[in-house]
């Protein structure tokens, strides 16, 4: 049996462990033959495993020293399917990214300052680089405080992520497909890459108000359909091929607010409706909402649109995220974007997995 340290955390509305990538084997393989067993995947309860059940639960956060010289660790998002025994590095993930600094911080990997330590992170999966500003006050990580966000009940302290480089994070591209507009299945779609590769739609457009429930939408199965065709055709125009079996693009209905917000989402990922909203896809939205002609940027018409510093306020299905986007130029794809959330340790140990699942991938 091999035991394997580990931190469970809740990082933002996301929860999985998050592990030193000197604990887990150098061979990618069998690494993902342990992660799979390690999370119980190919189960719906992912039962014979710490894994959650849901996608949102099914995340890992793999963290080292940075081999950068721009940053203090590196960090790889690792998707584990919950139905398949199949994990996914192509995405980044923002809300398991905010509990990567206080780990680190915590492992030693960082010193602390008082009263806020800065961890500059790069995430493997995209190249992006983000601020991360953790509260240590007495050079100890705090997880207790004051802030709330929507989608996880109580308060916690405040981690602040700044986004410094998205654009183009798997493409190389902010509009890969070279258009602000792309016609795909009778539907009007905007293919952005800011943070989160995804094809935004407006709701209306495949005969959705934009306000109904998660479980409402995986249940119309030819508007599931519907959807995931669209992606696979968005997906190729952005130079993915094929994405059936990859987790980007995601696709993301767009609707005007209903409580005092900038705009409306549901973001899927890509199978199933997030119960939030992630915050690599608030970035992209966000920045959307900034592009003359884009889905988002005509939703919000009459709203004000600027391109320097601006809050834009995204309501979802568990309420709303703020996202501070700031620009001192001309150019959007030079977007930094910022947002606050929190974190919380749940458990700290080793978490066992049978030697078998090794020999199964040699």
């Amino acid at each position: 049996m091999l035991k394997i340290p580990c931190v469970l955390m809740r990082g933002g509305t996301s929860k999985g462990p998050v592990i030193l990538a000197s604990d887990l084997p150098d061979n990618i393989e069998e690494r993902d033959a342990v992660l799979l067993s390690l999370m119980g995947a190919g189960h719906e309860l992912e039962i014979d495993g710490i894994g959650g059940g849901s996608p949102q639960t099914s995340k890992v956060a793999i963290v080292s020293p940075s081999t950068c010289s721009d940053a203090d660790v590196d960090y790889l998002f690792v998707q584990v399917m919950v139905n398949e025994r199949r994990v996914d590095t192509t995405p980044n993930c923002g809300n398991m990214l905010c509990a990567v600094g206080p780990f680190a911080i915590e492992k030693g990997l960082v010193s602390a300052k008082s009263p806020v330590t800065t961890v500059r992170i790069r995430n493997l999966n995209t190249g992006t680089l983000v601020d991360a500003e953790v509260q240590t006050p007495d050079l100890l990580v705090s997880y207790e405080g004051d802030t709330h966000i929507d989608g996880v009940p109580g308060a916690a302290a405040p981690v602040g992520l700044t986004f410094l480089n998205s654009a183009g994070c798997k493409t190389g591209k902010l509009l890969p497909t070279g258009n602000v507009i792309d016609r795909i299945d009778e539907a009007e779609v905007t293919c952005i890459d800011m943070a989160m590769p995804m094809v935004l739609i407006e709701a209306a457009q495949l005969g959705k108000t934009g306000f109904e429930q998660p479980a409402e939408l995986e249940s119309d199965r030819a508007f599931m359909t519907r959807l995931e065709h669209i992606r696979r055709q968005a997906g190729r125009a952005m130079g993915f091929g094929d994405v059936s079996d990859k987790v980007i693009p995601k696709p993301v209905l767009l609707s005007k607010p209903q409580a005092g917000g900038t705009i409306n989402v549901r973001y899927f990922m890509p199978h199933a409706c997030h119960r939030s909203l992630a915050i690599t896809g608030s970035i992209g939205i966000s920045t959307a909402t900034r592009i003359e002609g884009s889905v988002a940027w005509k939703i919000i018409s009459g709203q004000p649109k600027t391109t320097y510093t601006s809050i834009i306020d995204i309501e979802h299905p568990g309420g709303k995220i703020s996202v501070s986007l700031t620009n001192e130029s001309n150019e959007i794809e030079k977007t930094r974007a910022a947002v606050i959330r929190t974190c919380r340790k749940l458990f700290e140990g080793v978490v066992c997995v049978p030697d078998a699942a090794i020999s199964e991938a040699i």
